[in-house]
């Protein structure tokens, strides 16, 4: 048959409607049995055609597919003549006739359709079935089929009673470890698992798993399927140490009967990597991903849009293990995919888009996340309505970027419309209103807008108080930043009380020495410092270095901090001896872990030499200032504030002596 003939049919076809053209090149081998073909080019109606009759039952197999002048729209696939003994097509027919397998030809029919996912006409053949039996055997396999119909319908109530009662016939009719009774134990718990009764739906599944285990071989498909089932349910019920135990042995049983690319390891691979990334084992979790993705790259066409999906769940879990270059180039790939496969405005874009900012957005690169995000919205602007939550979500999105950047006026702008959608769609005390409040709180305390942030932190605080219990850590948090604002204002009366505030939410739910603990102790500290209350400052800053010493090692850069900052409120109470003992604890670390010209190690012998002058102990005091000094010439430029401030104490104790 001539090649330009078929492709204007093709092109044609294109052409004219919103089809993908299509030309078939078969190969035929004459040599090799087959089903029957005829070359017709000598009777058919249209003279001079090089026509070819092929059976109706004639089968192909499916060799490489690629377009046809670069169009996406015209592709040419080609076609070989399957042979009667072909191996593959044999095991195909059986694994057909298998899944097909029923008492009649009515009951296989309908089979053939749930397969086709011709869920109405099945359903509406077995109600015909069902109303000429009445054998009760017979009657339970349409009860289960039916079942089954309702279950890819939605219609999980309905599908629970047709699975109820097929197995209220199947137990009595049948041995009560019969395989067709753990058949509909198990349905009956996918139902319950659908229908989020994750308690019943275990218990289903776990008697559809003892009958398999007594009447089936150990390494059966339908156990694999049953502790496939399991995992999901324990999944569910973010119980991922049993999720993990079933998927691993489903896992093993496919890999004892399945070839190595069967689909169902990648999905059992998948799911076993969905465990590890929401137990926090992202290693273990990219291991199984990547497995998953490379059976599915085999038998899928590499623009699959299963293939996007895998890559942009890889992307996701490279983010979470900070990788972001690498979790950018996933999320690159699954863009590449659905750019060629889905319409402009489809929202799995406006996914990859946000994913793809955001790996920008964690690598600091404010420039580049910025576009990404602005084409998620827009395609979300084109396909939403003007309230729906995910713009929200992108406006915040956008917004917090803008705030990074320091772009204040633009944050506030997206926030705002945030908020908009928010107020309008969210009860009044939703927690996502907080979340905008918050955020409006932050960017005005930081363009010194006190007032304003005063505003949005106290609404945000009140929204938390009605809805959160009382040891809640978003309320320390929403009273931390109304003590961080009074604190800048210098007010430090009301400053105290949040900070206060914020310390006895935290210690209803944290352990004594748990480190969320020391920035709070260290706030109070400094507000009693401020106000001139050196007692209780001390007080708190050895609180908050007890539980460094408990949670550190010994010499941690933020234990020599500590000890400066509890050596300059001794200062301030005139005890030099305890003033000094402090400094040098921070000096000794500092000197084990900094180099020789760090800044850190300058300041530090600054405030030895401050401590040596105040006491009349000139000598020691000059050694210790010369040191600072000589760090900063190496360290620091010649006008830099701190060493022109070295510089001076220096210059200001030689005149003494």
């Amino acid at each position: 048959m001539h090649r330009q003939v078929s492709l204007n049919f093709a092109r044609e076809t294109m052409e004219s409607s919103d089809f993908i053209g299509i030309l078939f090149a078969m190969k035929i081998d004459p040599s090799i049995a087959s089903t029957p073909f005829a070359v017709v080019r000598d009777i058919s109606y249209f003279e001079g055609e090089e026509e070819i009759l092929f059976s109706v039952n004639s089968i192909f197999r499916i060799g490489p597919m690629k377009q046809i002048d670069g169009n996406n729209r015209l592709w040419q696939v080609d076609l070989t003549l399957a042979s009667d003994n072909d191996p593959d097509l044999h095991a195909l027919t059986e694994w057909m006739r298998e899944e097909t397998k029923e008492s009649t030809g009515w009951l296989r029919l309908g089979t053939l359709m749930i397969k086709l996912a011709q869920y109405n006409k099945a359903e509406h053949l077995y109600e015909i079935l069902l109303a000429q039996r009445t054998f009760d055997d017979e009657k339970g396999n349409i009860f289960y089929q039916l079942g089954v119909v309702k279950l890819h319908q939605g219609k999980y109530a309905d599908a629970l009673t047709c699975y109820e009662k097929s197995l209220k016939i199947r137990r009595k009719s049948l041995p009560s470890q019969h395989s067709n009774v753990a058949e509909c134990y198990n349905d009956i718990g996918v139902v319950y698992e659908k229908m989020g009764d994750y308690s019943r739906s275990l218990s289903s599944h776990q008697k559809a798993l003892k009958i398999y285990q007594n009447a089936l071989p150990p390494y059966h498909p339908n156990l694999a399927t049953s502790y496939n089932c399991i995992g999901l349910v324990y999944f569910k019920m973010a119980d991922y140490s049993n999720a993990l135990s079933s998927y691993q042995k489903a896992l093993k049983i496919n890999q004892k009967i399945l070839p190595s690319n069967h689909p169902d390891l990648a999905t059992s691979y998948n799911s076993i990597g969905s465990v590890y990334d929401n137990m926090g084992d992202y290693s273990s979790a990219l291991s199984y991903y990547l497995k998953d993705f490379e059976i599915c790259q085999k038998p899928l066409p590499p623009n699959h849009p299963d293939l996007a999906n895998s890559c942009n769940s890889i992307g996701l879990l490279y983010a979470k293990m900070g990788d972001y270059s690498s979790a950018l180039s996933s999320h690159r790939k699954a863009l590449e995919i659905r750019q060629k496969i889905l319409p402009l405005n489809h929202s799995d874009l406006a996914t990859s888009y946000n994913n793809i900012g955001a790996a920008y957005d964690n690598m600091d690169d404010y420039s580049n996340a910025l576009p990404s995000y602005q084409k998620a919205l827009e395609i979300k602007q084109k396909t939403l309505p003007s309230n729906h939550p995910d713009l929200a979500i992108s406006y915040n999105t956008i917004g917090s970027l803008y705030d990074n950047m320091g772009d204040y006026s633009n944050a506030l702008s997206y926030y705002q419309k945030a908020l908009e959608i928010h107020e309008n769609t969210l009860p009044l005390n939703h927690s996502d209103l907080a979340t905008s409040y918050n955020s409006f709180g932050s960017v005005y305390a930081k363009i010194n807008d006190y007032s304003n942030a005063l505003l949005y932190y106290r609404k945000a605080l009140e929204i938390y108080q009605k809805i959160l219990p009382s040891s809640h850590p978003n309320l320390a948090t929403s009273c931390n930043s109304l003590g961080l604002v009074y604190d800048t204002m210098s007010d430090y009366s009301n400053a105290l009380s949040y900070y206060q505030k914020a310390l006895v939410i935290k210690q209803k739910t944290l352990s004594p020495n748990h480190p969320d603990l020391i920035s709070t102790y260290n706030n109070i500290g400094l507000m009693y410092d401020k106000i001139g209350d050196y007692s209780n400052a001390l007080s708190s800053y050895q609180k908050a270095l007890v539980i460094k010493q408990k949670t550190l090692p010994p010499n941690h850069p933020d234990l020599a901090s500590t000890y400066n900052t509890i050596g300059s409120v001794y200062e301030n109470m005139g005890d030099y001896s305890n003033v000094l003992a402090s400094y040098q604890k921070a000096l000794k670390i500092y000197e084990e872990t900094l180099p020789l010209n760090h800044p850190d190690l300058a300041s530090t012998y600054n405030n030895i030499g401050l401590v040596y002058n105040d006491m009349g102990d000139y000598p020691n005091a000059l050694s210790f200032f010369e040191c600072a000094v000589e760090i900063g010439q190496r360290s620091l430029p010649a006008n830099h504030p701190s060493l022109q401030l070295w510089k001076k104490n220096l210059e200001s104790l030689k005149r003494k002596m």
